[in-house]
């Protein structure tokens, strides 16, 4: 292995593992009752876990056929879940293909959504003034775990996506985005925890 990458992916791992545990230090235990209990991951798994997402996002940059999509990555137990805008079904298959690649990887689910059409400078910033309301709004609600779901938006399309603990915080974050303003469509790739 290459001795400046070696140190680099210990790094990040260790990274990682801080912020795990001083985030699970920091965070107070409520549940509701209606709420269903997700199968806790161990440290190592969600170190893992980063570490695949850090993988297939650098991946993913350095590739030339990815050029202009808007790919987000998170994943859990192996599982990668890639959502997000791309311009054309070709780099749609070039994102799960690279993503496929890695290391880790243990399978992919595919989110993606094709963009409509050329998206103007205008077009971008209305989109993320957009993403910045629907992520303020969802992290305002304590029964969304907002932190678990990526946003992202093109053209008014919000794409909510990521791995939350049930139902229900799908149903609550799809109710709280459809009320944004300027938001012309919300489409939901977000999948319950295993």
């Amino acid at each position: 292995m290459n001795s400046r990458i070696h140190p680099l992916l210990m790094s990040m791992a260790l990274a990682a593992a801080t912020t795990i545990v001083m985030t699970g230090c920091s965070r107070e235990a409520t549940i509701a009752p209606s709420a269903t209990v997700t199968p806790p991951i161990s440290v190592g798994t969600e170190i893992d876990d980063t570490i695949v997402t850090t993988r297939v996002k650098a991946a993913m940059v350095g590739d030339l056929e990815l050029k202009g999509a808007d790919v987000k990555v998170e994943t859990r137990k192996g599982v990668v879940q890639l959502s997000g805008f791309a311009e054309t079904q070709a780099q749609v298959m070039r994102a799960i293909a690279v993503a496929r690649a890695i290391d880790g990887v243990k399978d992919v689910e595919n989110g993606m959504t094709l963009k409509a059409s050329e998206i103007t400078v205008g077009n971008k910033v209305d989109d993320s003034v957009i993403t910045t309301k629907v992520k303020s709004v969802l992290l305002a609600d304590a029964s969304i775990k907002s932190f678990d779901i990526a946003t992202v938006t093109s053209k008014g399309v919000v794409q909510l996506s990521g791995f939350v603990n049930n139902q229900g915080q799908i149903d609550q974050a799809l109710k709280l985005t459809r009320a944004v303003e300027g938001v012309q469509s919300v489409v939901s790739q977000m999948s319950i925890k295993k």
